[in-house]
């Protein structure tokens, strides 16, 4: 499961800095400056695209096609499972599964495929016709065909984690792993079902795996879980199997390329303290097309959703697509030394379901002498699912993981992750469990500040100091609308429909114009207000937290 992201509401939180010179609104990219309370509000004109044109070079390139990444893993990713339709028939002209694919398809077979597609979140009905040795575009960087590397290197162990996974999807992954992993480099294959209740994953998957081991004793392990733990504990149920010095940690919803295992192995032989993760393209989830994702390292925002980033300056300098890229943070998959895992922690078993896990082992690897990679010559597809199997509601088990992580990992800075999720620091309401074990292993490894690795690993992430509140911020005047991020350029602030609030404060005032931001009634606007700078006129701002006086 690469990236997991939720999308969250219209209304963003709002931080008040101390001054009152600065209004920060946050959205779940991360967080962006939306006002400045100087003397004036300034709406710039837009940017003509003529102009826009003549700026872009490599760089801008290379950002918009990582945006347009990060809208497949919102779109894809991040929906709630679909009710199963009671006449399918209807949902043919709106199901996104038809879109691209299937209009030659009859009308009987239409309801086939619809109903696969609301169970799994992809096209089994187009996997089970598809071969399991399909062929893939090599999507390497040209130099990867050209380097060369040790005769000895280690084993490595591949784990599957399942949950209700179409059996073609599962058998066609295992199927890539073995075709395109040197037969002396791969000991086994472990698949971890986590308590699927779909009956196929059963007899059928065991006769396969009989099979299999008929010809080669052993080379298939299977785990099943009596209950379902989340993929975070199956992840871990996976590595205890595993035997060989590496260990692959995967979804059975992949396709390996060629390629793929020898520079991840060399990485991990020259140090064991590197968790590597491969390079991710995308099974599209509707026709099952390979889309080839840009090069990027991998981060998180302040709600720890992970993100893709553009690869640091220090890798483009570098002028060599083939070298590993640095990368603050891991996304979901990848291949570490198993015996390292072990040192290090291994993942937080204390954290539910799935999300922030991948963030938190990317944080402590870092923080405790280790570091992470993404490598641009091991390429790997990955289907982004339009829903997932384990939950309908992501984003409280990614909420409670990542007060988790704040709370063991962050120092200072946690009070970051609780303004991003708009959330009291004292007092949340929310039963992250027993910490203790993890801050003790944060000891026994003497791991460095989170400071350390903000200024040292992840300098692009935006840190903020001397917060005085943060929330929701709404005015005594209109009492439904809220400050929120503004569509303009430089995200001039605008005023949205509140979503509930608990009303503190008071006036947001300029200390040297002594003007007050303030609502102005203006009937062209759509919600009949605008924001604007003026002569106080008693008009009070309501925030959801205060951590310090506002008078101060």
């Amino acid at each position: 499961m690469v990236c997991t992201r939720k999308t969250k509401t219209l209304v963003s939180t709002c931080v008040i800095l101390s001054g009152m010179t600065n209004i920060v609104c946050l959205l779940y990219v991360g967080w962006v400056t939306n006002y400045i309370a100087s003397v004036y509000v300034k709406v710039q004109e837009p940017i003509s695209e003529k102009k826009l044109e003549e700026d872009k070079g490599d760089t801008l390139r290379i950002i918009e096609r990582l945006d347009h990444l990060e809208n497949v893993i919102k779109q894809h990713i991040q929906e709630a499972p679909p009710k199963l339709e009671e006449n399918p028939a209807e949902a043919f002209t709106d199901s996104s599964l038809f879109a691209h694919w299937g209009q030659d398809l009859s009308p009987e077979n239409r309801r086939v495929a619809l109903k696969q597609f609301q169970y799994y979140g992809y096209n089994a009905y187009l996997s089970d016709r598809l071969p399991l040795d399909r062929p893939l575009p090599d999507l390497r960087p040209n130099g990867c065909r050209n380097l060369t590397f040790p005769d000895s290197l280690p084993e490595v162990s591949i784990v599957f984690i399942f949950v209700n996974e179409a059996l073609s999807v599962i058998l066609r992954s295992i199927h890539s792993a073995i075709d395109r992993t040197p037969a002396h480099l791969l000991k086994e294959i472990i698949l971890v079902d986590d308590n699927s209740n779909n009956e196929e994953l059963k007899e059928k998957l065991a006769k396969y795996v009989d099979e299999v081991n008929a010809r080669k004793p052993g080379f298939i392990k299977v785990v099943r879980h009596s209950k379902q733990e989340g993929l975070i504990r199956s992840r871990v149920s996976g590595w205890r199997v595993a035997t060989a010095p590496v260990v692959a940690l995967f979804d059975a919803h992949v396709e390996f390329n060629v390629g793929w295992a020898e520079p991840v192995l060399t990485r991990i032989k020259e140090n064991r303290k590197r968790v590597i993760s491969p390079s991710f393209d995308n099974i599209k989830y509707d026709n099952f097309e390979i889309e080839e994702y840009p090069l990027s390292a991998q981060g998180f925002d302040w709600e720890l959703w992970c993100r893709y980033l553009n690869p640091p300056k220090s890798w483009w300098k570098l002028e060599n697509t083939t070298a590993p890229i640095r990368s603050p943070a891991l996304i979901g998959c990848f291949i570490v030394d198993r015996e390292y895992f072990q040192e290090i922690g291994l993942l937080d078993e204390g954290m539910e379901v799935y999300g922030g896990e991948n963030v938190e082992l990317g944080i402590r690897v870092w923080q405790c002498g280790g570091s992470v990679e993404v490598l641009p010559c091991s390429r790997i597809a990955h289907i982004e699912r339009a829903h997932k199997p384990y939950t309908e509601d992501l984003t409280a088990h990614v909420r409670r993981n990542a007060l988790r992580v704040a709370e063991v990992w962050m120092d200072e800075f946690k009070s970051h992750v609780y303004m991003a999720w708009n959330i009291p620091q004292e007092d949340s309401g929310i039963d992250i469990g027993d910490i203790s074990e993890r801050k003790a292993l944060r000891k026994k490894l003497q791991c460095k500040t989170f400071r350390w690795y903000l200024v040292s690993v992840y300098p692009e992430m935006r840190m903020y100091s001397d917060t005085v509140a943060y929330g929701v911020l709404q005015n005594s005047l209109k009492s439904d609308l809220c400050l929120d991020q503004g569509p303009d350029t430089e995200n001039i602030p605008i005023m949205y429909i509140c979503h509930g609030m608990t009303p503190q404060g008071g006036p947001i005032q300029n200390r040297k114009s002594k003007r007050c931001l303030e609502l102005q009634e203006n009937n062209e606007n759509e919600f009949g207000f605008q924001l604007v700078l003026q002569k106080c006129t008693g008009q009070r701002w309501s925030i959801t937290n205060v951590l310090k006086s506002l008078s101060s």
